[in-house]
């Protein structure tokens, strides 16, 4: 009985040991599937993923799940895009930018200034304006704070870097309050305590879209919605109400968190009477790979008994991302005009990655996305206001 025990013991022991080895595995395989597939290789000096000796020496020490998760979530951080996520997540993990953030931080010169506010927020609701500037996070000044962001990673901070890390700790922990401080102008120094969006939703137990008009527009605002299929009857009932000639204003404003092309082609096909094209795609793996590179052009094609003569108008700003940017630059390809502040400027469309031994999804852009005029999605800049 006794030996029985025991075997089975070992037997238990083993599978622990070759479950934890399956873990150490994947993280020792994110490096390789970064520069295998990740499309924007090119932003970093020697054209490979800028994976510091802090971070691999971490791969080494992981073990089961959640220690996955922790080490695949900061190596994807260096690659400084809010595009390249984990589909998996833990209650303290750092909140999603654009999605699941209110404000948007750039570096200017010295300072950390705030360039947008989203609406309805608990940071428009604190009062936060553009041009007030984040001096301090959990009351470090910013510019420190954005340094051990780095550090914290072994690595250093640079002007991209730098934005980025100011928004991801602007955007705080997905499980408590951020703790910001601002000034405005030579104002003195305002310390908040703000919810973050897991918390406390923006606008919550909206409709897909909302409709208004007047004589001249016929208003359709999208309420980050863009992956959800039901929108497309929704849009279709929106632009059944349009008069011919009608003016349709489309505002792309609250689509932070992207979509699929389907609801987007869906979209554009109402204005359109023959194909043509919208967005230009490149896949830089298959090169890589082949040693021949690989474009295509996708295209919208009319919806049988569904068409409106009449101009377009697209607003955007920074919380238009991924696909709701690749609808701004499809319209703006079939003759609407792009009207609004600068975009989230997410790079690529993003394919699903399965690490082989946990079944982790790593979410990377691995294919680059240009206007068919060549010019890349995330520098496309729309007319002001």
């Amino acid at each position: 009985m006794l030996r029985l025990f025991l075997c089975l013991l070992l037997l238990g022991s083993g599978a622990h040991a070759a479950e934890a080895n399956g873990f150490l595995d994947d993280a020792r395989s994110i490096e390789k599937l970064i520069n295998d597939q990740y499309a924007y290789l090119d932003r970093f000096p020697d054209g490979r993923m800028p994976m510091s000796a802090k971070l691999r020496a971490e791969a080494e020490q992981v073990h089961d799940k959640p220690s996955l998760i922790r080490f695949a979530e900061r190596a994807l951080l260096s690659l400084a895009d809010h595009h390249a996520i984990t589909g998996s997540s833990l209650a303290d993990s750092w909140a999603l930018v654009p999605s699941r953030s209110d404000l948007w931080i750039e570096k200017r010169g010295a300072d950390f200034r705030v360039e947008a506010v989203r609406r309805d927020s608990p940071a428009e609701q604190a009062g936060l304006r553009v041009g007030d500037r984040l001096i301090a996070i959990e009351g470090v000044p910013t510019a420190q704070a954005v340094d051990s962001f780095w550090a914290d990673l072994g690595m250093t901070s640079n002007e991209e870097r730098a934005g980025f890390a100011a928004r991801v700790l602007a955007a705080g922990r997905r499980d408590r309050p951020r703790n910001l401080s601002f000034q405005r102008d030579q104002g003195k120094p305002r310390r908040m305590v703000l919810p973050n969006l897991y918390t406390v939703k923006v606008a919550p137990e909206r409709p897909l879209l909302t409709t208004s008009a007047s004589d001249a527009d016929l208003l359709i605002k999208l309420h980050d919605s863009l992956g959800d299929d039901e929108v497309i009857a929704a849009f279709d009932t929106a632009m059944a109400q349009a008069r011919p000639g009608q003016r349709v204003i489309l505002d792309l404003s609250d689509t932070p968190s992207g979509g699929n092309t389907v609801v987007a082609r869906a979209l554009m096909g109402w204005f359109v009477s023959k194909p043509g094209a919208y967005q230009v795609h490149s896949l830089p793996a298959e090169e890589r790979e082949t040693g021949i590179p690989r474009q295509w052009v996708e295209q919208v094609l009319p919806r049988a008994g569904k068409h409106h003569e009449g101009p377009v108008l697209v607003r955007v700003g920074r919380w238009t991302g991924s696909m709701g940017e690749g609808l701004a630059i499809g319209f703006h390809a079939i003759g609407a005009q792009v009207v609004g502040d600068p975009m989230a400027g997410l790079l690529g469309a993003i394919s699903d990655h399965k690490l082989t031994h946990s079944g982790l999804v790593l979410k990377l852009p691995t294919e680059r996305l240009m206007a068919v005029d060549g010019t890349p999605r995330e520098r496309f800049i729309p007319l002001p206001r």
